[in-house]
């Protein structure tokens, strides 16, 4: 049906792997990466000896090593489990080909599979609720986990973040339903065979992979047609019958032509909403979103769909609903009060950052919006700079970093100036990270965003600190 990669086809034609439970050491190699660690973390939890590398430490490495995985940061083949028959070596995409540790498992006949496969593998057989799109699915997915948490049913889950309820990226359940976050980078997703899938958004993303935008939309409509039960696709995304065995149901935030969709919304003065949650099963009135913004409406409304899909009752989805506490990094607010206000978000493409700056605008009307933007690879920088420049252009200052490069190699001429020179925000300025804070201290916040999905995170702690000083102490406090 599509163009697939050599290694997309030989992965789907050799769904029966080698089975797990032929190895006893699992080693990763960019073990610190959201969607890997939540594997390792499964892995050490179903009794094998896990190990792995990562470039750098953080948060999460560190957190592994409390938990027992042993962590090291050098390109080291001595750390790697001396056993090629007892070990299997999962690895990131994201890992330059010629990195030293991964081309020695290949050399030395170490089974080695990307993240991606072994997701597939421990999903084969079981009910898997997948949430796809290039928007949108890390938020969906910890809420639909949290709504079979909370309720009774459980769940195992893979979540792209982690979760503020939990306190991780992984739950473990003790019956066989997984809820797995569907990555469309390197075509991962196609892993996956779920019963119930929500496609969020097929925008243009990931082109270094997909050239185009119509290869990224047979991805999705190849992903579509690997779910057995049914798919529930925003409206307006370009999937139908045509595409999927599967029966094909729509969602939307308020469209009443979609399947499932919020009406009878009124937000509060903080950016809560409360909504009818409208559906095939019928309605459910006074649902109140945990996290605010109009778009974690939507979020919502896509994950009630999953689980009023898969039998979840609707007062109990309400009340899940109502105690959801969000996402690290995705519309994360650290500060709210009525004379300074912060959010971080992970948001990274042009209509994640729109998206999100409107949601922003509802919440605060008429104040002032500041945002910091940390562009993620060059090649996306290149390939949407106009989309970022409009959708920047949304902001009354703009803040404006150097490009993080993550896995690639600098591209003569794509700076972070290509993005600077063309929006028409009305105050901008272009800083070096080392610069931020010392500019941050003389300048006047209102409402502020940072964005990005590099390491602007590690400023969000020094940023909140330096704005809870700030605040007046008669500045009252949003709270739910």
């Amino acid at each position: 049906m599509t163009a697939q990669c050599p290694e997309g086809r030989e992965d789907r034609q050799n769904r029966n792997y080698n089975d797990m439970d032929k190895y006893r050491d699992i080693y990763f190699i960019g073990i610190g990466g959201i969607g890997m660690s939540a594997i390792a973390r499964y892995c050490l939890a179903k009794g094998y000896r896990v190990s792995g590398y990562d470039r750098t430490p953080s948060e999460l490495t560190r957190q592994l090593e409390s938990e027992g995985i042993a962590v090291h940061y050098e390109d080291n083949t001595d750390f790697i489990p001396k056993d090629p028959g007892s070990t299997m070596v999962v690895y990131t995409p994201a890992i330059p080909h010629d990195m030293g540790e991964l081309a020695y498992v290949r050399e030395h006949g170490y089974k080695v599979v990307k993240r991606s496969r072994i997701l597939g593998e421990i999903s084969a057989g079981q009910r898997c609720l997948a949430v796809a799109g290039t928007h949108g699915k890390t938020t969906t997915s910890t809420l639909l986990a949290h709504i079979f948490r909370s309720c009774g049913e459980g769940c195992s889950a893979f979540l792209g973040g982690i979760s503020k309820n939990y306190g991780t990226n992984l739950l473990i359940g003790d019956n066989n339903v997984i809820v797995a976050e569907a990555d469309e980078f390197d075509r991962s997703f196609l892993q996956l065979h779920p019963e119930i899938a929500v496609i969020t958004a097929m925008d243009a993303d990931h082109l270094d992979i997909y050239s185009d935008i119509e290869h990224v939309r047979a991805a999705f409509r190849e992903f579509a047609s690997q779910v057995s039960g049914t798919v529930i696709a925003k409206l307006g995304t370009d999937i139908s019958r045509k595409d999927t065995g599967a029966r094909v149901l729509t969602y939307s935030y308020d469209d009443p032509r979609a399947d499932f969709h919020a009406s009878d919304l009124v937000p509060d003065s903080c950016g809560y909403f409360t909504f009818t949650l409208v559906s095939p099963y019928g309605k459910t009135e006074g649902c109140r979103a945990g996290i605010p913004g109009w778009v974690n409406v939507e979020n919502a409304v896509a994950a009630s769909a999953i689980a009023l899909t898969y039998g979840i009752t609707p007062e109990k989805i309400k009340e899940a609903l109502a105690s959801f506490q969000g996402v690290k990094r995705r519309f994360d607010i650290h500060l709210n009060t009525a004379s300074c206000s912060y959010i971080d978000d992970y948001a990274h493409h042009p209509a994640e950052i729109a998206t999100a700056i409107s949601s922003i605008r509802e919440m605060f009307p008429g104040r002032r919006l500041t945002a910091i933007f940390q562009p993620h690879l060059y090649t996306r920088t290149r390939d949407f700079a106009d989309g970022f420049a409009k959708a920047l252009g949304g902001v009354d200052k703009l803040i404006l970093l150097d490009i993080y490069p993550a896995r690639e190699e600098p591209i003569p001429g794509i700076t972070s100036e290509i993005i600077f020179n063309r929006t028409d925000a009305p105050g901008k300025v272009l800083l070096k990270k080392e610069e931020l804070m010392g500019y941050l201290e003389k300048e006047p916040v209102d409402v502020l965003v940072t964005f990005g999905a590099g390491d602007i995170d590690r400023f969000t702690g020094p940023i909140t600190e330096l704005l809870e000083k700030r605040v007046s102490t008669t500045g009252l406090a949003c709270k739910k």
